[in-house]
């Protein structure tokens, strides 16, 4: 299993899938704002970051699979962004379920000055709803556990990439 991994790790397709998947709850997102009418709260808006950082992994990767720089490049971007998302789909969830006043979040999105996503992309990044609001539900779970599965699956994949770059030599993968 490893080595099935290791060999379509190095082409582009999977990547490709990758950016895509994550893509696609970019437009999940949009679509719940915009068609639902659900105002995202700050974390919400930066879980869509962290989702646009795997988005980005993938587009690295298929730049050029096959060199291991790049790959490697990938991966820390996807593990960091899917690591940060599920942080903060936590977080999200245990404001949600146990609301108080000292467990709340910003109204107003805190990016770096670098990277005012808010002010740059106000459609996708500017917050308009509260982090304790919930205003969906599917399965009688709440938008950010959804999120937590989507991390989790999303580290597992990872791991499983990870562990065959690391325990699958590249001699065994190009026979002749």
């Amino acid at each position: 299993m490893l080595t099935f991994f290791k060999r379509i790790a190095v082409r582009r397709s999977p990547w490709l899938l990758l950016a895509i998947s994550a893509l696609l709850l970019e437009f999940a997102a949009l679509y719940f704002q915009y068609q639902m009418k659900l105002d995202p709260c700050v974390l919400c808006v930066y879980e869509r970051t962290a989702v646009a950082g795997i988005v980005i992994a993938g587009l690295v990767a298929m730049l050029y699979p096959a060199l291991l720089l790049i790959r490697w490049m990938a991966l820390l971007i996807w593990g960091a962004s899917a690591s940060w998302g599920l942080f903060l789909a936590l977080k999200h969830t245990g404001i949600q379920l146990f609301p108080s006043p000292s467990n709340t979040c910003d109204f107003a999105a805190n990016y770096p000055s670098w990277a005012k996503l808010d002010e740059w992309i106000p459609w996708l990044f500017q917050p308009t709803g509260f982090c304790d609001e919930i205003q969906w539900q599917f399965f009688g779970f709440t938008m950010p556990q959804t999120m937590i599965g989507v991390y989790v699956i999303y580290l597992s994949i990872l791991l499983v990439v990870i562990c065959s770059e690391l325990f699958v030599k590249e001699r065994r993968l190009f026979k002749s």
